[in-house]
């Protein structure tokens, strides 16, 4: 079930990206399958795999890879695997016998998928990094925020748009080639190469003088336009507004009964203060529920700022089917849709080699190899 049912995927369990890619792939229908460590290792969340969204719909071999049976095991799932996903160090896999030169002679239609921060060279190579060093290198960080500080935009820029989607994309653009070459190859997904291309728009405005990067909040799309922004409501809670173009402006001004001059003045940055406080003024004068009773649905691009708790239960989001309930957890479902090739409700992120009897037998493993590597695992 699903558009890559029968594709066999290797992750060779990592934190961030890496596993956020394999959840998109899983999700699709992919065979995916987690080498775990044996070991406690420190990865992934702090609390029971049922809540941890990202490791679901695959299944889990734990093995001591570096030692010579576990490395010899895990080289034995990639000869069967149509892609690798490895989220390390630059080198570490290599050094464990596992990176690209023995899988691909083993394997040559294998697509190798590497997730970093940096990259695979370069002089910050092998730096420890997170989400927001890389969104800093790059420049998303210092245009994200208010003028006073730069904010961290959770880690959905660098971790999961710069890095878990330009792998996935990666992937399917080598598996794509793939069919005319019959060759396999490595895919270098760096989280600060993905975020540069995310900023492309930027780049090219910048360039043609209408952003200022040193600046934030005073751009069109950086909250530094009046009628792109939130506006605090008589409750408390927060709704958008993103009246960009001048038609949806002039709809949003008619419904709040905000002063027709602004809609003649709309892109005349000398007014944006005084029409700023003006759409604070009248926003902040009702609920959030009573804006959206006026606008949601009109021509006036708003929509109610909602929580994640908010979020799954909205009327919107119920009709599409865009939350599923997986083991108890509320969680999203999976996207993009397709309309014939539909998987199946993905299950829950397993136990650390939940899965390792049966997979290794699956993979034609002698029953006495399975008992080693299982006491291994046990270990």
């Amino acid at each position: 079930m699903g558009p890559l049912a029968g594709l066999r995927v290797i992750e060779l369990a990592s934190i961030g990206p890496g596993p956020f890619a394999a959840m998109l792939l899983a999700d699709q229908g992919a065979d995916v399958i987690r080498i775990d460590r044996t070991e406690p290792s420190g990865l992934g969340l702090p609390v029971p795999p049922r809540f941890d969204v990202a490791g679901r719909g695959r299944r889990s071999v734990a093995l001591d890879v570096k030692q010579p049976a576990g490395r010899d095991a895990a080289l034995r799932l990639i000869d069967r695997a149509d892609v690798l996903i490895e989220g390390w160090r630059p080198g570490v896999a290599e050094r464990l016998g596992l990176g690209p030169e023995p899988c691909l002679e083993r394997n040559p239609g294998l697509v190798y998928g590497r997730m970093t921060g940096f990259g695979q060279h370069g002089p910050l190579a092998q730096a420890a990094g997170h989400d927001l060093n890389y969104i800093a290198l790059t420049g998303a960080l210092a245009a994200i925020g208010p003028a006073t500080k730069p904010l961290p935009p959770l880690n959905l820029v660098g971790d999961y748009g710069g890095g878990a989607l330009y792998l996935a994309f990666g992937l399917m653009a080598a598996l794509f080639e793939r069919q005319r070459s019959g060759q396999g190859q490595v895919v270098d997904a760096a989280m600060v190469d993905g975020v540069s291309s995310l900023l492309s728009l930027f780049h090219g405005l910048a360039a043609g003088g209408q952003w200022d990067p040193a600046q934030r909040a005073v751009n069109l799309l950086d909250g530094g336009a009046p009628f792109y922004d939130s506006y605090a409501t008589a409750d408390g809670r927060f709704v958008s507004i993103g009246a960009l173009e001048p038609k949806f402006f002039a709809e949003l001004a008619e419904r709040i009964g905000l002063d027709r001059r602004f809609v003649q003045r709309q892109y005349d940055r000398r007014v944006w203060p005084e029409m700023r406080m003006a759409i604070a003024e009248i926003i902040g004068g009702r609920t959030r529920d009573a804006w959206c009773a006026l606008l949601e649905g009109s021509d006036a691009c708003f929509a109610p700022v909602l929580t994640l708790a908010e979020a799954s239960e909205h009327p919107h989001a119920r009709e599409r089917g865009a939350f599923i309930d997986i083991g108890g957890v509320r969680q999203p479902a999976p996207a993009p849709r397709f309309s014939r090739s539909v998987a199946g409700v993905p299950a829950a992120a397993p136990e650390p080699g939940a899965h390792t009897r049966a997979v290794l037998a699956e993979a034609g493993f002698a029953v006495d190899e399975i008992e080693q590597l299982a006491a291994g695992a046990a270990r």
